[in-house]
């Protein structure tokens, strides 16, 4: 399968490292100009440079903006103002006890987790249509389906992106463009081997560290491992290519599946 994205233009929120970056990769390889997007303009930069380094001939250009904020999702327009492919990834997660969360978590993570996304789909939604082609989707996660105790807060900003997913996907129906969301699971990235760490024994070695962590916080998972960043890419890049253009409205799963009765 060819999955040619040569002439389109992406941009993917909180892409500096992690799952963003990866997917940032895989879509400039695919032939993306790909928006690369953090708060940080020197780590950014940074970033960029990796990026450039890992696909010599990809096309990145930095989008420097804090997309928490009204005012950083108007200066990403303005850095990147006609895009075909979004890819809402931007997000934060950690551990705190249910009783714990204040008002200003659970708004802070509703503005990152959720709005971040609502604004930028607001945005170039319309352009897309207009051309009559466009991608749209957001990265969710299991915990939007399995609320996790130690961050509900978090599960409920990823169980409020699927609902976005499936109205802007009505809003776009027949016009070419397509809305989907991608239910990624524990994914391996700098910042969930520190969230692993918060859960288990730091004095365990990595690998252990990981199966005691999904084994004791995570048993839904039929892999039993943590996914690379790379495996949600992959999935990423086919949902941004014309042959993903009968697939919308969707929440596709890679996330290492489900024990059935885990479901709700």
């Amino acid at each position: 399968m060819n999955l040619d994205l040569g002439g389109r233009t992406a941009l993917v929120t909180g892409s500096s490292q992690g799952i963003g970056a990866a997917i940032a990769a895989q879509l400039a390889r695919a032939g993306a100009r790909v928006g690369v997007n953090g708060r940080d303009a020197a780590r950014l930069a940074e970033s960029v440079e990796e990026l450039r380094a890992a696909v010599p001939d990809g096309d990145f250009v930095a989008v420097a903006a804090d997309l928490g904020t009204e005012e950083g999702a108007e200066r990403a327009v303005r850095t990147l103002p006609d895009v075909d492919i979004l890819v809402n990834n931007l997000g934060i997660f950690g551990a705190v006890p249910a009783l714990e969360i204040s008002d200003d978590e659970w708004r802070r993570y509703f503005e990152i987790n959720v709005l971040a996304g609502v604004r930028l789909t607001r945005a170039h939604l319309p352009r897309m249509r207009e051309r009559g082609w466009g991608r749209v989707l957001y990265i969710a996660s299991d915990s939007a389906v399995v609320i996790p105790a130690e961050m509900i807060h978090y599960g409920v900003s990823k169980t409020a992106l699927l609902a976005v997913g499936r109205g802007f996907a009505k809003e776009a129906a027949g016009s070419g463009v397509t809305v989907n969301s991608v239910i990624a699971g524990p994914t391996r990235t700098e910042g969930v081997e520190d969230f692993v760490y918060q859960l288990v024994d730091r004095d365990l070695p990595w690998e252990e560290a990981q199966r005691v962590f999904m084994r004791e916080h995570r048993p839904q998972s039929l892999l039993q491992r943590l996914i690379e960043p790379e495996e949600i890419a992959n999935l990423v890049v086919y949902l941004s290519s014309g042959q993903a253009s009968a697939t919308t409205g969707a929440a596709v799963r890679v996330d290492g599946g489900y024990v059935d009765s885990i479901l709700p």
